[in-house]
Parts: C-alpha cells; sequence; structure tokens
C-alpha cells in the first residue's frame, strides 16, 4: 500500500513552470469599473485594445435601462431550463427579433457563442456524416465536429480549389454532409469566401454553416453579417452570432429554418440543460439591436470603420504587419511567442492594453497582438496608442 501523500494534480505544477520558462504565462487582468475603451485594468489606466465591444454598447443608456426595467418586471433569472419553466416572454420576443433581423424564419438563444456553435454541430450530425471545415475555423466549432462524431475533412484555409478537391473526393458520401466556415475569422481578422463556399455546397448537396460572430454588428446592413455583407440570403442553412461582442451583453444565437430552431430546442444539449438567460441580459440584446437596426446604430458602425481604417493606416505607417485583415480586428505579427507577451507587458505598462496570442491559439511562430478597434475610441487615443506601440516594437526589434 503507497503511504505517501501524492497530489494526484502535480504534475500541472511542472506544465505551468514549463510556459513560465518560456515567457508564455500569463496572468488575469482585472477590470475596475466599465469596460469602456480607456479603461483602469490592474490599477492603471490604460487605452484598452483588448475587448470585443465593437460599438461601445456595454455601457449605453439605452442597454442599461433595459435590463433595469427587466430586473423590475420579471426579476433577476430565469429560474429553470429553458425546456421546463424557463422560458419567458422576453426570450421569445428576443429571438423572434434576431430571426427578422437576419432575415430567417427562427432563432434560438444560446448561454453562449461557443455553446451555439458546439451544441448545433452535435445536434444536426452523427457518425454518419461528414464535415468540411476551414482550417483556421474557431475552436468551439473545431470541439462540435469533435462532439458529433462525424467524419471530418480539413481544407486550407479560404481555399475554395482545396475545399472542392474534398467535395469530390467525397462526393458519393451516403451520410449528411456539413460544410462550415467563420464569417470573420478571430485571430487575422479577414473574411470568409462566403459565395464561393455556398456554390461549392449547393454543387455538392452540403448543409452551409457560418459562424457570424464578429461579423454581427460589424459587417452588412447595419450589422446584420457576412451573409448580408457578401449577398448570401437564402444560401446559407445555420447563421450562428453572439451576443457578447458588437451586441455588448452575453450569449450565441442560432439562425434557420423553424424545422431546424424546433430540432435544436429538443437535442441540443447546452440548449437542454443550461438554465435560459437572466431578464436583463435578454432585455439588454433587445434594446441593442433595436439600436442596431436604427440610424444611431448605423452611425456607431461608420465609426467603427472611420476608426479601424485609421489604426490601421497608422500600425502600417510604423512598418508593423497586420497581415490580411479585412475588419477591426487588428493583428500586430511579431512570431515568437515570448517576444509577443513581452511586447504586451511593456506596452501595458506604458499604458496601451493588447493582449498577446501564441500557440495553441494561434500556429507556432505566428504569435501576435490582436487590437481590438471599437467606435468609442477617440482618434487622439489611437495615436497615441500607435506612438506607444511603435515605441516599444523599436526596442523589441519588432519593426
Amino acid at each position: 500500500m503507497n503511504t505517501t501523500n501524492q497530489n494526484p494534480l502535480s504534475y500541472l505544477h511542472d506544465q505551468l513552470a514549463d510556459m513560465e520558462a518560456k515567457g508564455l504565462h500569463f496572468r488575469l487582468r482585472v477590470l475596475e469599473g466599465e469596460q469602456r475603451a480607456a479603461a483602469h485594468f490592474d490599477g492603471k489606466d490604460v487605452i484598452n485594445l483588448g475587448s470585443n465591444n465593437y460599438l461601445g454598447l456595454t455601457t449605453h443608456k439605452a442597454l442599461r435601462r433595459a435590463a433595469i426595467g427587466a430586473i423590475r418586471t420579471h426579476g433577476v433569472g430565469a429560474g429553470a431550463v429553458r425546456t421546463i419553466a424557463g422560458t419567458m416572454d422576453l426570450h421569445m420576443a428576443l429571438e423572434e427579433q434576431i430571426a427578422k433581423f437576419k432575415g430567417t424564419e427562427a432563432s434560438v438563444v444560446f448561454q453562449s457563442g461557443f455553446t451555439a456553435n458546439a451544441g448545433t454541430v452535435a445536434a444536426i450530425l452523427g457518425k454518419d456524416d461528414l464535415i468540411l471545415s476551414d482550417e483556421l475555423n474557431h475552436a468551439s466549432i473545431i470541439d462540435g465536429c469533435r462532439l458529433s462524431r462525424a467524419a471530418i475533412k480539413v481544407f486550407k484555409h479560404k481555399d475554395v480549389a482545396d475545399c472542392e478537391r474534398l467535395c469530390k473526393e467525397t462526393e458519393s458520401w451516403t451520410g449528411h454532409k456539413l460544410l462550415i466556415t467563420d464569417g470573420v475569422f478571430s485571430m487575422d481578422g479577414d473574411i470568409a469566401p462566403l459565395p464561393a463556399l455556398c456554390s461549392l455546397a449547393e454543387k455538392y448537396n452540403c448543409i452551409m454553416m457560418v459562424d457570424d460572430a464578429h461579423a454581427s454588428g460589424v459587417l452588412g446592413r447595419n450589422g446584420r453579417g457576412t451573409v448580408d455583407h457578401l449577398g448570401c440570403h437564402g444560401r446559407v442553412h445555420i447563421q450562428v452570432g453572439t451576443l457578447s461582442k458588437a451586441i455588448g451583453a452575453m450569449g450565441g444565437y442560432v439562425c434557420g429554418s423553424r424545422e431546424l430552431i424546433d430540432f435544436l430546442y429538443h437535442r441540443a444539449r447546452p440548449f437542454l440543460f443550461s438554465t435560459g438567460h437572466p431578464p436583463s441580459v435578454v432585455a439588454t440584446c433587445q434594446a441593442a439591436f433595436s439600436l442596431l437596426d436604427s440610424p444611431a446604430g448605423e452611425k456607431l458602425i461608420k465609426k467603427l470603420w472611420s476608426n479601424t481604417k485609421f489604426f490601421q493606416r497608422r500600425l502600417k505607417k510604423f512598418g508593423f504587419s497586420t497581415g490580411s485583415t479585412e475588419t477591426p480586428i487588428t493583428p500586430i505579427h511579431v512570431g515568437e511567442a515570448a517576444k509577443a507577451f513581452e511586447f504586451s507587458r511593456r506596452l501595458f505598462e506604458s499604458g496601451v492594453f493588447a493582449p498577446a496570442v501564441g500557440f495553441p491559439t494561434v500556429p507556432e511562430g505566428k504569435a501576435r497582438l490582436r487590437a481590438m478597434v471599437t467606435a468609442t475610441h477617440k482618434r487622439a487615443d489611437l495615436e497615441h496608442a500607435c506612438e506607444i506601440i511603435a515605441e516599444v516594437g523599436r526596442g523589441l526589434s519588432v519593426v
């Protein structure tokens, strides 16, 4: 009998120590106060280039009012899963509003964008089916594909020819087939070749699915996403979006046919086994979509793009590579992960919060900072941030 008191999790200490030695270990930055373009993290005032708060809606007065009003009329929680006693009139109204906004028959709200992706793919496919997936698709898509137990074929990033090669190789597949892509890729900021992928899905009888998390509120008419931006209405069977980025609150959603949504009610495990959204969050999201679909929302989106173009032009003038981005997601390529994390640390000390991203989020050797531009950044702050990034970057020989 072993009488020593060994900790069976002691191996985690060694792995953390290895991360520390390689300069890859990080500690969570703590936000004190509101999520704004200029914010207070870890006791320090910084220009915030780290949030997905594209339109500044986390602090918008209309959303605040909606949240407070819902607490007064509906309380603070749903109290049950949606399939038992946790579906409120607010939930149904929000889902109808999202479906109308996205131009689909119906929608369902999930607890996060991650569970919307993973739960949907795992629900609609099984072990006899096939998935064709872009190699840079989000982790939630990858996990959903694995959970489905379907066969998975990965095509080169945005490579329509490589995708068609896989389509031809599997043309005789007897099960269901899903072609899935991000609308906007979260680490590089580039946009999927959606029209061409839709054509492949139609030609080879595939379900077409798009994760539009970083396009919602950013691309398309009043922020309707890549399907609207690229003129693919009626060609995408499943649209996934998020309520946690441009919408300013929390959650995810799936849009599609009424039958798809009814099926997810019955088979999507995150929906079946998670309590419904709190009334305050639901009402906040309703207010956000109402704002988006108004002149005020259109003005915010225009400001977002104006700030984005200004910021990216300035970075390029200073000699930085921002890769293939076509959106407010602005990667600042560094290469070596340890250098990227050191770059981020020095920037923070100088008053700019731009988090580093390394392996396994991005491939080894492709570490970068990911700077996120918002509609509420002041032009002077973006200029100042670029100057600081340039100064620190020169000190680390990034430029």
